[in-house]
């Protein structure tokens, strides 16, 4: 009989110490603050139409349950991924240019740190797109717009608070139901207005994409390109050529870009044989205090 009691007390001590599984995640709507990192400022803003092109970093593992910046609980199992600068959360479709690999994920963080990247991906978005842990890959990112935008609208944010509007005093109306007119059907005319007003309010709410997102690896064309830095881009010619004068050692030329009736001119250099040579003149860019860069795929 001891021994019974002794087992029994051992196994409540066991539960007891089992750590419970991570809370349920809290994400919110959010964008922040301009924020350093890497050396080189970042400014988040919205944007549910950025498309671009560049290198994609794989992050690392970290710990499992943590928060990332919108609170959401980080799992590097799921298809996650941080960006600088883009609302938090959004959903991008995210192309493999190297060997035409494609996948959604869910943007929930900052990142990645290393100047030159323009999206962070968890090991299991890495995997599927056939990228190796610790490496690098040319990339096309997308932002998908409706998903997007109902994660702005159906999630709580802290920097757009609800507003507390008082209801109007409504009268009492009395109605009285007329017998439909000779020739009419009636069960194909006689509306409910509150189902009518729940499904219209059903219709229009914003459909949240799953969480999380299904493991859906599409295949299209490899599309490498050449790799370019861009150092700037100006309204005027001359402030772009001074920009340029700064970075002689790096060969820059200024190019016109857009059209309309004023003109932009940006500051590129390049192309780069490989990343490594790329990531050098990103440094030596960013050693001449110049921390507005971008690394492109073109």
């Amino acid at each position: 009989m001891r021994v019974c009691v002794a087992l029994t007390f051992a196994m409540l001590a066991a539960g007891c110490n089992r750590q419970a599984p991570p809370a349920a995640s809290i994400g919110r709507y959010m964008l922040g603050e301009p924020y350093a990192m890497g050396g080189v400022w970042s400014y988040p803003q919205e944007d549910f139409g950025l498309e671009e092109s560049g290198i994609a970093a794989v992050l690392p593992r970290g710990r499992s349950g943590q928060r990332t910046v919108n609170g959401e609980v980080y799992d590097p199992d799921r298809l996650i991924g941080a960006h600088r600068t883009l609302q938090l959360p959004a959903i991008l479709t995210v192309w493999n240019l190297e060997n035409g690999r494609e996948v959604r994920i869910r943007v929930n963080d900052r990142g990645p740190s290393q100047p030159g990247r323009i999206v962070g991906l968890s090991l299991r978005t890495a995997q599927l797109l056939g990228i190796p842990a610790n490496a690098a890959a040319q990339v096309r990112i997308r932002v998908e717009t409706g998903p997007s935008r109902a994660l702005a609208a159906g999630l709580p944010s802290p920097e757009r608070p609800a507003i507390a509007l008082a209801a109007a005093p409504r009268p009492t109306v009395e109605t009285e139901a007329l017998p439909p007119l000779p020739g009419t059907r009636e069960a194909a005319r006689r509306a409910v207005p509150g189902r009518m007003a729940a499904q219209s309010l059903a219709e229009a709410a914003p459909k949240l994409p799953p969480d999380p997102l299904p493991e859906t690896v599409t295949t299209r064309q490899a599309m490498p390109g050449r790799l370019m830095i861009e150092a700037g881009v100006f309204f005027r010619r001359d402030l772009a050529q001074r920009q340029a004068a700064r970075l002689a050692g790096l060969s820059p030329r200024v190019e016109p870009v857009g059209g309309g009736r004023q003109p932009q001119f940006r500051v590129v250099a390049g192309p780069y044989p490989n990343l490594a040579a790329a990531d050098r003149a990103v440094s030596a860019i960013l050693q001449a205090g110049l921390p507005e860069i971008r690394l492109r795929v073109e």
